[in-house]
C-alpha cells in the first residue's frame, strides 16, 4: 500500500482535483458536516459529474447528485455520520455508470445510483463548506491509476476499466482455456459487483449469475497484482483471501477458480453457498472445492 495522501480543505465549497481511474476511492474525513467528493470526467467543477454529499443539512442527511442538480439521484438519512473530533472511513466505487458509497469496513453500500448514461471518471475532488473544515486521508492504490485510488477492502489492488475484450497492460492472468490466458475481472450485473472471467477473443468477460453465463461487455480487470492461489473448500474462507466485490445483497465475493472440461476458469466464491461459482458453456456452475486468490 501507497503512502496515504493528507489533505486540508477549507470552509470554501471548491474542489481539490486528483487523478483517479481506479474505479474506487477509499478514504477518512474529519469534519463536522458536508464533506462532499465530486467524480468527474476532467479536473474541473462542469457537466458531466456526480457529486456525492456526505453529512449535508447539518450533518443529517447524504446525497448523490448529478450535473449540479436537483433533484439529488439517491439519498439516505445519515445523523451523525461525520463528526469534527474523529475521522470516519468511507469507500465509493464506480463502473460503467453505477456508482455505491458505503462505510469503512461494511460491503454494504448505504448510496447507490445507476445511470444509463456512461460517464468516464478520471478525476476525484474533494472539499467542505456551510461553515466546515475537513481533513482527509486518502488511500492511494497500488499500480495503475495515475493518482490516488481505492484500495479494496482485502489489500491493495488496481481495477482497470475495460470493455469489448480489451486487456490492460498488467493484467493479472488467473487461468487458461486452450491455451488462451484467462484474466480476472469484476462487473457491475444484478446490483452486484461480481468477479468473473475475460478471454480477449470472445470480445467480452463472462460473469457466474442466477444459473447462466452472463455476458458483460464493460469491466474492470485485476492489474499490478502479484497474489497467489490456494487450495479451499466451502465456506473456509482465509482470512487473507481478496474481496472483489459484493453480492446484490451486499455480501463479500472473492475470486475463485476451477480445473473444468481442460478450462482452469476464474469465477466467485460466495461464502454463504460454499462454492465457488463459475461462468462456462453458458451455465452457472458451482464447485465445492477450488483454490482462491490470497494476497
Amino acid at each position: 500500500m501507497a503512502t496515504p495522501i493528507e489533505v486540508s480543505t477549507e470552509d470554501k465549497l471548491e474542489y481539490n482535483f486528483f487523478p483517479n481511474t481506479s474505479g474506487m476511492l477509499q478514504f477518512r474525513v474529519r469534519a463536522a458536516n458536508d464533506a462532499h467528493v465530486a467524480l468527474a470526467p476532467t479536473a474541473a467543477e462542469a457537466d458531466p459529474m456526480y457529486e456525492i454529499f456526505l453529512g449535508g443539512w447539518g450533518n443529517q442527511k447524504s446525497v448523490i447528485r448529478k450535473n449540479r442538480s436537483k433533484p439529488d439521484v439517491s439519498e439516505a438519512n445519515t445523523p451523525g455520520v461525520l463528526s469534527p473530533g474523529e475521522f470516519r472511513g468511507f469507500w465509493i466505487r464506480w463502473n460503467s455508470g453505477t456508482i455505491t458509497v458505503g462505510h469503512e469496513g461494511d460491503n454494504s453500500p448505504f448510496l447507490s445510483f445507476q445511470d444509463s448514461e456512461h460517464i468516464p471518471i478520471n478525476y476525484v475532488g474533494v472539499c467542505t463548506g456551510w461553515g466546515a473544515n475537513g481533513s482527509w486521508i486518502i488511500e492511494q492504490s497500488a499500480g495503475g491509476g495515475g493518482g490516488f485510488g481505492g484500495a479494496a477492502p482485502s489489500g491493495a489492488q488496481c481495477w482497470v476499466a475495460a470493455e469489448g475484450g480489451n486487456v490492460p497492460p498488467s493484467s493479472f492472468p488467473g487461468g487458461e482455456e486452450n491455451g488462451e490466458p484467462i484474466y480476472v475481472i469484476r462487473s457491475n450485473f444484478q446490483g452486484g459487483l461480481i468477479p468473473g472471467k475475460l478471454l480477449s477473443s470472445h470480445g467480452t468477460a463472462y460473469v457466474p449469475w442466477g444459473g447462466a453465463e452472463n455476458a458483460c461487455p464493460q469491466y474492470e480487470v485485476l492489474c499490478d497484482f502479484n497474489g497467489t492461489w490456494t487450495t479451499c473448500s466451502g465456506a473456509n474462507i482465509p482470512s487473507n483471501a481478496v474481496t472483489a466485490g459484493q453480492s446484490e445483497d451486499g455480501e463479500p465475493l472473492y475470486i475463485g477458480r476451477v480445473l473444468h472440461e481442460g478450462s482452469l476458469t476464474v469465477g466467485k466464491v460466495q461464502a454463504s453457498h460454499a462454492v465457488c461459482y463459475i461462468a462456462y458453456g453458458g451455465q452457472e456452475l458451482g464447485f465445492p472445492d477450488y483454490e482462491i486468490l490470497v494476497s
